[in-house]
């Protein structure tokens, strides 16, 4: 697991017991973790079931645990509950994601615990807030599909998750936010609290600038691939040998700067392409000549050209490849890891 600095972190000092699985309650431990807790999790005598996982799961155990220790516990014994209890009583905050009445008969709820420990701060992970919903399983796909987020990935008619775990993973930073913020309230009124964070309620506030796209305009949002860009040129190009690159030109003032960098002098005079509106108006025709005049350059060119005139651009990038990328390893964004198995390798850091 990657090292805590030396340095004083802002979390130094707090401890966290955790009962979590998959991915949204351990990110939330693995992001006070990160943070200086003290972090240990709590699994049953086999081991998180995730540490198992194959396929695009088998990266959630270390990645989502790191800085954390670990403890095996049979919760249904009465040795593990008289454990797990002098535990807890040691414990800043609480942090869980299993379904309500699971935590509820271990009496590992919050109202049984903030009974006996009255500063105890209560993370609960789930997948719908307290409402109709709230007795459903959820998972990530689940809530991507019923709020709309997975419509607006895909293609009208295929709807289409987004490429990560993205309300499981929020979920869990949003838990830990809500868990320094009643750190900060317990500093002035003695008291601990709950805290809720749910995939759902996530998932609507990825999809809240759609929402309110059709407050304001009266018409529906379309899925991403069929939107009208706010933007005349914000595109994949496929140019040289195949490659591909994200090119984009946002405002009059990069407009310019695009036709003097690459001599498009006859597109700056057209006075259909005069402002930011009229290159969206025309992209049904700007696009394919674009397309033609640029698919004979090189990708790499292309990126230094954007570079050199700050311009925004983007390799297509497959996400092995970052273990490589020189941003990250200079800017120390990768932290050393060891896998269960005992093989070197790294991680991204918050």
């Amino acid at each position: 697991m990657p090292q805590k600095s030396d340095t004083h972190l802002p979390l130094d000092g707090i401890r966290v017991v955790e009962f979590t699985h998959m991915v949204m309650g351990p990110t939330c431990g693995m992001a006070l973790g990160d943070m200086g807790a003290d972090v240990i999790k709590v699994e049953p005598l086999t081991g998180d079931s995730t540490r198992r996982l194959l396929g695009s799961g088998a990266g959630f155990y270390p990645l989502f645990n790191r800085n954390k220790k670990s403890l095996a516990l049979d919760l249904h014994s009465a040795a593990g509950r008289d454990v797990v209890m002098r535990l807890i009583a040691t414990a800043d905050i609480v942090s869980e994601n299993f379904k309500t009445e699971t935590m509820h008969k271990l009496g590992l709820d919050y109202a049984s615990l903030s009974a006996i420990h009255p500063r105890l701060i209560y993370v609960s992970h789930k997948g719908f807030l307290p409402g109709p919903y709230d007795h459903r399983t959820a998972l990530d796909e689940v809530v991507q599909m019923m709020g709309g987020l997975a419509y607006m990935t895909g293609r009208p008619g295929d709807p289409l998750r987004a490429g990560s775990s993205v309300n499981d993973i929020m979920g869990g930073v949003f838990g830990a936010m809500g868990a320094m913020a009643a750190l900060m309230q317990r500093a002035q009124t003695g008291r601990g609290q709950e805290v809720q964070a749910a995939l759902f309620e996530n998932n609507i506030f990825l999809v809240a600038q759609h929402m309110l796209q059709f407050a304001v305009t009266g018409k529906a949002a379309a899925p991403m691939p069929e939107r009208i860009s706010p933007w005349g040129i914000y595109d994949v190009f496929s140019v040289k040998d195949g490659a591909q690159i994200f090119l984009a030109v946002v405002g009059d003032t990069q407009w310019r700067v695009f036709c003097d960098a690459f001599s498009f002098a006859d597109l700056f005079a057209d006075t259909r392409l005069a402002t930011n509106n009229d290159r969206v108006r025309a992209r049904d025709w700007m696009l394919p000549l674009l397309r033609t005049r640029l698919a004979g350059m090189d990708a790499t060119l292309l990126a230094q050209v954007f570079e050199r005139e700050g311009l925004p651009f983007a390799p297509i990038t497959d996400p092995q490849h970052l273990f490589e990328d020189p941003h990250l390893q200079a800017t120390g964004g990768l932290a050393p890891m060891t896998l269960p198995d005992g093989r070197p390798t790294a991680t991204p850091l918050l």
